[in-house]
């Protein structure tokens, strides 16, 4: 956990009031759980995260699993992601009220977040964020689809669209 400073927690703060506002909304959680949401402790992931845009961490004491922390990618604090950014947080709330796992119930509970078109946008956070550490691009001469990378393919990969074989691509070409 990345400690967040003054104006992150204020953001991240404002931010849980609005999603513990729709849960409350949503009539389906209990006192308990959303006071839990209410109290959690928040925090930030590392800048470098790619694949990680949110995270519930517990921690095991004496046998039982302790809520420690929830933690969002920093970059969702940016005004640009702020919806997305909601559902992230929803998302881990979720886990933090108890559903641990991804099974039909948890999905169910997700799907009633209110904004459908901002819960679709994980990909393009993890492209942007992938883009960003980048030094390579993976590139299908057939189909034109880029892979962002940190390390040149070497041509040993193929293009999950229409199974060319990659080229390897410097960024730093790219920018110039």
């Amino acid at each position: 956990m990345v400690r967040p400073n003054a104006s992150q927690s204020v953001r991240l703060e404002l931010l849980r009031d609005d999603v513990v506002e729709e849960m409350k909304g949503l009539g389906i959680f209990p006192l308990e759980s959303l006071t839990i949401a209410s109290t959690v402790t928040l925090g930030l992931l590392r800048k470098s995260s790619t694949q990680r845009h949110g995270v519930t961490r517990w921690t095991r004491k004496q046998g039982a699993l302790v809520l420690e922390t929830v933690d969002l990618h920093p970059v969702l604090l940016e005004q640009h992601w702020s919806r997305y950014a909601a559902f992230v947080l929803y998302h881990e709330l979720l886990h933090a009220v108890g559903n641990r796992s991804h099974d039909r119930d948890f999905r169910a509970m997700e799907s009633l977040w209110p904004d459908i078109d901002a819960s679709k946008q994980g990909s393009e956070f993890t492209n942007k964020m992938r883009l960003e550490r980048a030094s390579w691009l993976w590139v299908c001469v057939q189909c034109e689809m880029e892979y962002p990378r940190q390390r040149p393919s070497g041509g040993k990969y193929q293009c999950r669209k229409c199974r060319c074989r990659l080229v390897d691509r410097p960024i730093k070409d790219m920018k110039s």
